[in-house]
């Protein structure tokens, strides 16, 4: 358990990883201490052969565990591994020639610009409060493409309303300053004046609060997405990160630089971006079916 803990600190002191993130990667490698423990007796983890660690990924896909899911918690594992390799209580990470499992890639489908539209002029916001608060997390997502929790997290000071943006604390405590439109500032402002008039204080300079002033939660904003975009939507996946998927894809469909949509979205490489570019394509091509002379004919 100590080699675990040290694990844990490095993960949040380090490398700075969110406390959710933390939290996965050693359930992760706690799971597979239980595993060991269980039908390895004796066995320590610092003395793993990758025998063992397979073993687990069959016990996992025979349980139907998806693929997926199978990778992510290997994933877990050699990051373990690769610490305790950098603190020298292993000389080899029994995880050097594994080779993930094969998974279908899944390609997001964006919402429409019909639908954007739809969900801000059809859906039944309600009065005060909530119903100006509903529909500026709608806008936030839409227009910045910030992530779920970069929105939770959000400060009052964060708005720079003088130059029309707002700062964003992504992933491994990583700024980023995103442009802002008018008409979000204006929600903004208007959000701001209906929290006062309802006496709604903020705490900790919270910017998206709850009727009561606290926080909201991930499932929360999940919820209120979800329940939005039903209204408007046959999609399977309604989701913030369907917002910022569809953020970067009508970017992209307009013209923008993908370099500039990475930035934007607060990625480290573009290979992170590039997969918001399959709907992109689909878009060029019906562009380049219209247009090209030859299919004109």
């Amino acid at each position: 358990m100590q080699n675990i803990q040290a694990y844990k600190d490095y993960l949040e002191k380090e490398r700075k990883y969110s406390k959710h993130t933390v939290l996965a990667y050693v359930n992760d490698v706690l799971e597979f201490q239980k595993f060991i423990s269980n039908e390895f007796e004796g066995e320590k983890l610092e003395q793993v052969k990758y025998n063992m660690i397979r073993n687990w990924i069959v016990g996992m896909v025979e349980n139907k565990v998806s693929n997926n899911s199978v990778n992510r918690k290997i994933s877990s594992l050699k990051s373990f591994y690769k610490f305790l390799l950098k603190i020298k209580v292993i000389s080899v990470n029994p995880l050097i020639k594994h080779k993930s499992l094969k998974v279908a890639k899944k390609v997001q489908i964006p919402f429409s610009e019909r639908e954007l539209q739809d969900v801000v002029e059809m859906s039944d916001f309600p009065s005060g409060f909530e119903g100006i608060r509903n529909r500026l997390v709608i806008e936030l997502f839409y227009t910045t493409g910030m992530r779920r929790a970069e929105l939770i997290e959000l400060k009052e000071s964060n708005v720079d309303f003088y130059n029309k943006s707002i700062k964003v604390l992504g992933k491994r405590n990583k700024e980023r300053i995103i442009p802002l439109l008018s008409s979000t500032l204006d929600l903004i402002r208007e959000y701001q004046q209906v929290k006062k008039e309802e006496n709604i204080a903020s705490e900790n300079d919270v910017l998206i609060l709850s009727k009561k002033g606290r926080k909201i939660s991930e499932s929360f904003v999940y919820r209120l997405i979800n329940d939005y975009f039903s209204s408007v939507s046959q999609k399977v996946k309604k989701s913030p990160h369907v917002l910022r998927h569809t953020f970067a894809t009508h970017l992209l469909n307009n013209g923008a630089d993908l370099n500039s949509v990475k930035e934007l979205l607060g990625h480290a490489s573009l290979a992170s971006t590039q997969i918001y570019t399959h709907s992109s394509l689909a878009e060029l091509k019906n562009v380049y079916e219209k247009s090209h002379p030859r299919n004109l004919k």
